[in-house]
């Protein structure tokens, strides 16, 4: 993968961590992921990909459904 590289979070693979770049959507619902810990600069890791997307976010796991993740925009590492 290209360094500084940006992609939806749908677009990760099972295991890959990443650094949240931008939320984007509503802005209440870019309020609701800041409350859960998605937001700019956040690490979070894919735990398993897919419909629904489930990530370690902090000390906890969040499920995404449907087209939320693809909102979510990230840098991936390593």
């Amino acid at each position: 993968m290209i360094p500084d590289t940006i992609l939806p979070l749908d677009m990760l693979n099972c295991g890959q961590w990443a650094d949240v770049t931008e939320v984007g959507g509503e802005p209440s619902w870019v309020g609701r992921m800041a409350e859960l810990g998605i937001r700019s600069g956040c690490r979070v890791q894919v735990i398993q990909s897919g419909s629904p997307c489930l990530l370690h976010v902090g000390g906890s796991r969040l499920s995404l459904r449907g087209e939320a993740s693809a909102q979510i925009l990230v840098r991936p590492l390593g």
